[in-house]
């Protein structure tokens, strides 16, 4: 059954700038503002609608790399990147772009996950820009894990509360060994066909992972979420496999209940920043023969609890 009851999307008391609830669960659209522009007060209302929403987007923003840089910098240091090498003039504004012959099964970002969770400190905010989207197809969604959490039972609240999450980048790049089309993406020139004790000793490391908290507290705001993703999660620390499966099987699906998500369908010129403390999320591969380009910067978190 469906929960029914807890969901409140509802947006702040603002002043200086306008939050549109997206979905039942989280989202929002923020209006009355120009984000090369922004002014204090209203940044501040932006930030606190983040936490607030999970997810916050921004239409007709119409942002070059040094406007995208720009804002992605009043939220925090940049954090490391796991795949690319960005722009040329801004090392920390990535391309994720895919080319209307692109005939991969795959897309970058499928699959729910949070981002880069292997990384002993994870980034904290993604803000990902678009300026080419097909016509329709390439949407993303996310899942608001603090909602999750608070929707489990005070019981199993319990169970997990000191459990420990390794995530690990072990399945991601074992599909890109298998899948050749994959090696035109950023994960497959990473890896190739090479083993582990090939790969540089930064990838590897992300291969070999960390160890964070299956319920995690939010730094700012005290929310307590659910911190697993189908995708990178690939143990719990001090179980077998055998009894962690069942475990990460049945809260990832809890997680990602369509109860429990917002989905976006993407325009030209749209900018949306996530807090990947509190949500989870996943890209959409259903545009093929169309081109797609995006830009995202990643904001630096502190170290999971």
């Amino acid at each position: 059954m469906h929960p029914h009851e807890g969901f409140d999307n509802s947006p702040l008391a603002l002043r200086h700038i306008e939050a549109l609830p997206l979905a039942a669960a989280m989202g929002a659209e923020i209006r009355g503002v120009d984000l090369t522009a922004v002014i204090g007060a209203q940044f501040a209302e932006i930030e606190q609608s983040l936490f607030r929403h999970k997810m916050i987007f921004f239409r007709n923003t119409r942002m070059d790399h040094a406007a995208h840089h720009a804002i992605s910098r009043r939220f925090g240091e940049f954090a490391e990147d796991a795949y690319t090498d960005g722009v040329p003039g801004f090392r920390e504004v990535q391309p994720l772009v895919k080319e209307a012959d692109d005939r991969s099964a795959h897309v970058f970002g499928s699959g729910w996950h949070t981002d880069s969770p292997f990384l002993p400190q994870p980034p904290a905010i993604t803000i990902l820009r678009s300026v080419e989207v097909p016509p329709w197809g390439g949407d993303t969604m996310w899942a608001n894990s603090a909602l999750a959490y608070r929707t489990l039972s005070p019981l199993m609240q319990r169970m997990i509360a000191d459990l420990k999450v390794r995530f690990s980048m072990r399945d991601v790049l074992a599909s890109a060994r298998e899948n050749a089309e994959l090696r035109d993406n950023p994960v497959g020139k990473l890896v190739a066909t090479r083993e582990l004790a090939e790969l540089p000793p930064a990838l590897r490391a992300k291969v070999e992972g960390a160890a964070h908290p299956l319920v995690r507290t939010h730094p700012r705001t005290g929310e307590k979420a659910l911190y697993i993703d189908p995708s990178y999660a690939v143990g719990i620390e001090g179980l077998r496999e055998s009894e962690a499966g069942p475990l990460m099987r049945m809260l990832n699906e809890h997680l990602t209940q369509p109860a429990f998500t917002c989905r976006l369908r993407w325009e030209p010129d749209m900018l949306v920043v996530w807090d990947n403390r509190l949500c989870v999320h996943q890209a959409f591969n259903d545009y093929a023969g169309r081109r797609r380009e995006m830009y995202r910067t990643t904001v630096a978190g502190e170290v999971p609890a």
